[in-house]
């Protein structure tokens, strides 16, 4: 029997520049494993990617986002 494990997917969708999201991922990066140079892997194995261009997955985001853009104008 096993022990209930599989793999699970955390969406984060974050409007930003490509320096930004950069840095985002990096921090999220920190987070799950705080010491890279620790031996062997992580006890939870995990992987980060940075994904562009998914506008249209997040609708109600890019809109807030240019709404807050005009209000800074």
């Amino acid at each position: 029997m096993g022990d209930g494990r599989g793999v699970h997917e955390i969406r984060l969708g974050v409007y930003a520049t490509e320096e930004e999201a950069a840095e985002i991922k990096r921090r999220i990066t920190r987070l799950l494993c705080p010491d890279p140079d620790h031996a062997g892997p992580c006890p939870v194995p995990w992987s980060v990617a940075l994904l562009e261009g998914e506008e249209d997955a997040y609708p109600e985001l890019v809109e807030q986002a240019r709404a807050e853009r005009g209000a800074d104008q």
